[in-house]
């Protein structure tokens, strides 16, 4: 007899993916998000290569479409206010987009919805799994038996707690940190993001759709015991970490700040590298951040949609034989992950320089990249 129901924890882009495409598999998926509803919250994502053919496969790239930024080039700022670019975003193949990551989740959601059972406001507290299946207990909800549960509910994911081990075995932080929010204004250039840097610390300014988002990604120690609900305890650190901005500061710093500090739509974490020696314990799985990728660099958003995709490839091919799907899949998708965790180095150090002479060397090779075409200037008569 082959497997039927399967429990996936968390609403993010892996979970929602895999749920789509279990139940065209035939199987009987069930999400669980903690979160009362999807956040608003978010930096935007890029929706590339193989997850745009997930996209497409799914029939959602008209929304995608509908939804994506409006940003063409980036520009780094100097202290003294000499933009250098509008440099060029690289999104060379057809079709990919970079969409809000909020509306990314949404969108799947409601791909999902229909064929899928989704538990908001509710989490996993227990797991217990047997040679026949998985035992489950939640927070709210009565009690439940599952073939399968697939932990894909981030970084600091309770799956992998409750069946692998403590966090500290698996995620390690790479001494950056990143906070974001909605500012709620119309962008002044809604073709380009703007990032202004001192050492150790950038701030972002991006145009998303016309209404702009703000991004902190600083450098910091790691914070063992910090509530990563603690909203007012993210705002200290952040607020702390600007303080003493070199003059001249950015002109946006201190409005920015004032937000930050009246802000309720608040997403910070660290940025930490997840690594485990296996992404499977007899019935239950990882996928997307719980199992591999790196938060904030790379492709995480585009891995979690590819991985949720192999998964469900993997159990429809054998679906009588988890142990051999797991396998599978972890086979397929490390060859994919591997490349995203290597990047953070170069990543932190384009956008985070440590220094003012790295923040120089930066702009000096910038300078040398690739810049947005500037549009050719109107004749008189046109109109």
């Amino acid at each position: 007899m082959g497997l039927g129901t399967v429990l996936i924890c968390g609403a993010g882009i892996a979970g929602p993916t895999l749920a789509y495409w279990l139940a065209r598999e035939g199987f009987r998926p069930t999400v669980v998000e903690r979160a009362r509803g999807l956040r608003s919250s978010g930096n935007p994502v890029d929706v590339r290569r193989g997850a745009a053919h997930v996209a497409g496969r799914m029939g959602i790239m008209p929304r995608l479409r509908d939804a994506a930024t409006h940003a063409t080039g980036f520009s780094f700022v100097t202290a003294s206010g000499r933009r250098i670019g509008p440099l060029r975003l690289g999104r060379p193949h057809r079709g990919e987009v970079e969409v809000p990551r909020a509306d990314l989740s949404a969108i799947l959601c409601d791909a999902a919805r229909d064929d899928a059972e989704f538990l908001f406001g509710d989490a996993i507290t227990a797991l217990r799994q047997d040679t026949g299946g998985v035992d489950v207990t939640f927070e709210h909800a009565a009690p439940r038996r599952f073939d399968l549960v697939v932990g894909a509910d981030g970084l600091h994911s309770s799956v992998r707690t409750l069946v692998f081990g403590p966090e500290t075995d698996f995620v390690r932080h790479l001494g950056l940190y990143v906070a974001t929010l909605p500012l709620d204004r119309l962008a002044a250039d809604p073709a380009t993001i703007l990032m202004y840097n001192a050492p150790g610390r950038s701030l972002t300014v991006h145009p998303v759709r016309g209404s702009e988002g703000a991004a902190f990604i600083f450098r910091g120690p790691a914070r063992p015991g910090l509530d990563r609900r603690d909203v007012e305890a993210h705002k200290r650190i952040t607020l702390d970490a600007y303080a003493g901005w070199p003059a001249p500061a950015p002109p946006v710093l201190p409005e920015l700040l004032e937000r930050l500090r009246a802000a309720d739509d608040l997403y910070f974490d660290s940025v930490s590298r997840v690594r485990l020696p296996a992404w499977s314990r007899g019935r239950v799985a990882l996928l997307g951040d719980a199992a591999s990728c790196m938060s904030l660099f790379g492709d995480g958003s585009s891995l979690a949609m590819i991985g949720a995709t192999t998964l469900a490839e993997t159990l429809a091919v054998t679906p009588e034989d988890h142990a051999a799907a797991f396998r599978a899949y972890e086979t397929r998708h490390r060859k994919a992950s591997g490349p995203s965790q290597r990047g953070h180095t170069l990543a932190s150090a384009l956008l985070v320089p440590a220094t003012h002479t790295g923040i120089t060397v930066r702009n000096l090779t910038a300078c040398l990249l690739p810049r947005v075409p500037t549009p050719p200037p109107r004749s008189a008569g046109s109109k």
